[in-house]
């Protein structure tokens, strides 16, 4: 059937292309335009007698010219696009006739237009800018990082004795001597150093962090022009488990203790409250943060308020504490346990005075205000809180304990049954895995029984005392 199809349609293809053929001519042409070929007859014919006019004057020209074989063959050789007569029709070319004659101006015109071999400079403003830009930008990272090193280099060199003095081992290295050597400072940036010192009674270890200026950056360096800011040695010691007695105490700038108390966890739990220094002899400036009234009577000391007053714009913090866990957590952050403390003493020291670098005389400061560091560490060592004082810092870390207990309790619940429901899936497991049928079945009957009993209404069981 389908062979059919195909030839039927091979025939009726045929016979269309053969009528198409023998009977186009007789089919009259549908003329859209026939219309208006009426108006165009009717147009005078002066156009075709000039144009006839100028055919019969240039047969004459071309009759009267003569033809040199030498013109042919240069025109052969090179050839002028300009002067070809087929290349421009209707154009009048070197005041020859090479079409019909009008009365308008030509149209074409060939402009000479010079190149710019060198462009002006004001043209590259931008780009000048942003390459003298860089230049000053690299230019001021280099001074800027290598002074910064000389700092931190010459910080070392002056307090290297001391510290040797007090310490088994000074620098990241167990090289120990007079002779400053590459591994004494750790590099931790361009603007920040660190060294660390162990081996002394009533301490673990002492970590000293020079945190300088950032003359390496440029934003930085304008930065200080509006806002200056001094070059810090930041000293965390950590205590021995045993050596303090357990109490909070902050002295600090008015700028610094406001970070002090929003930001620290244990001063903003234990000692939120700031207090003026010169209710405990401070120089004005200082705050006094404490959570039992023993210890700053005690820690702030005549030989500690005395160097308070003579190097005033050299100290910045004072921070004792045993419940020391750092930055406080933020609030959406769930912790099931406590943090971990640690018994430390922290100290903030200015190396340079609003921008400025330390010459020998306030190197000679800073070496007493070290001296500071390891007489508190003594000092704490010998400290011992009243039977009052250490029940009521005892009290204070109970509550503190049953707060965090009461406000991590839905937590810990979700834990623990998500525990409990882990070591449930791991038992379903294991029994499946086994081909004893016995135990499976025992298995699911305990299950079963666990959940009616979760299942079933709680009653309250009553007791009546006997008439």
């Amino acid at each position: 059937m389908k062979l059919w199809i195909v030839i039927a349609h091979i025939v009726l293809v045929a016979t269309n292309l053969w009528v198409t053929a023998h009977f186009q001519e007789e089919v009259p042409e549908d003329n859209e335009f026939a219309e208006f070929e009426d108006f165009e007859e009717e147009k005078p014919s002066l156009h075709v007698e000039r144009v006839s006019e100028s055919i019969q004057k240039e047969d004459q020209d071309f009759e009267e010219d003569e033809v040199d074989v030498s013109d042919v063959a240069d025109g052969d050789s090179e050839f002028d696009h300009f002067q070809d007569e087929e290349e421009f029709e209707g154009l009048d070319l070197a005041g020859g006739n090479a079409g019909p004659k009008t009365d308008e101006p030509s149209t074409l015109t060939i402009t000479k237009v010079p190149l710019h071999l060198r462009d002006r400079w004001d043209s590259f403003y931008l780009e000048i800018l942003m390459i003298i830009g860089l230049l000053v930008y690299f230019i001021n990272y280099i001074v800027g990082r290598s002074r910064n090193a000389r700092i931190a280099e010459q910080w070392l060199i002056d307090h290297k004795q001391l510290l040797l003095d007090n310490f088994s081992l000074v620098g990241h290295s167990n090289k120990s001597g007079d002779n400053v050597n590459d591994n004494d400072l750790m590099k931790e940036s361009e603007s920040q150093y660190s060294l660390y010192c162990s081996g002394r009674v009533g301490c673990d270890s002492m970590l000293i962090e020079l945190k300088l200026i950032k003359r390496q950056d440029l934003v930085a360096v304008l930065a200080q022009l509006v806002r200056p800011q001094n070059d810090q040695a930041h000293i965390h010691v950590e205590l021995s488990k045993d050596e303090i007695d357990n109490f909070v105490l902050a002295v600090a700038t008015k700028r610094t203790a406001m970070h002090l108390v929003r930001d620290m966890a244990d001063i903003s739990v234990y000692c939120p409250e700031k207090r003026p220094g010169e209710k405990f002899g401070l120089p004005s400036g200082f705050y006094v943060m404490s959570e039992i009234a023993e210890t700053t009577s005690a820690i702030l000391d005549t030989k500690v308020l005395q160097t308070f007053s003579k190097f005033t714009p050299y100290i910045d913090y004072i921070h004792i504490s045993d419940q020391f866990s750092g930055r406080k957590q933020q609030e959406d952050t769930t912790q099931l346990t406590m943090p971990e403390v640690k018994r430390v003493l922290l100290m903030g020291l200015n190396i340079s005075l609003k921008g400025r670098t330390c010459n020998a005389e306030t190197q000679e400061r800073l070496k007493l205000l070290l001296q500071l560091t390891f007489y508190l560490i003594d000092k704490l060592r010998r400290f011992k809180l009243s039977k009052e004082s250490k029940n009521k810092a005892d009290k204070n870390r109970l509550k503190v304990e049953e707060a965090f207990l009461k406000t991590t309790h839905a937590a810990r619940a979700e834990a623990a049954a998500q525990r409990r429901e882990e070591r449930r899936r791991a038992e379903k497991e294991r029994i499946l895995q086994e081909e004893d049928p016995d135990k499976q079945r025992k298995w699911e009957e305990k299950e079963q029984r666990r959940l009616a009993k979760k299942r079933a209404p709680r009653m309250k069981q009553l007791k009546v005392k006997a008439l």
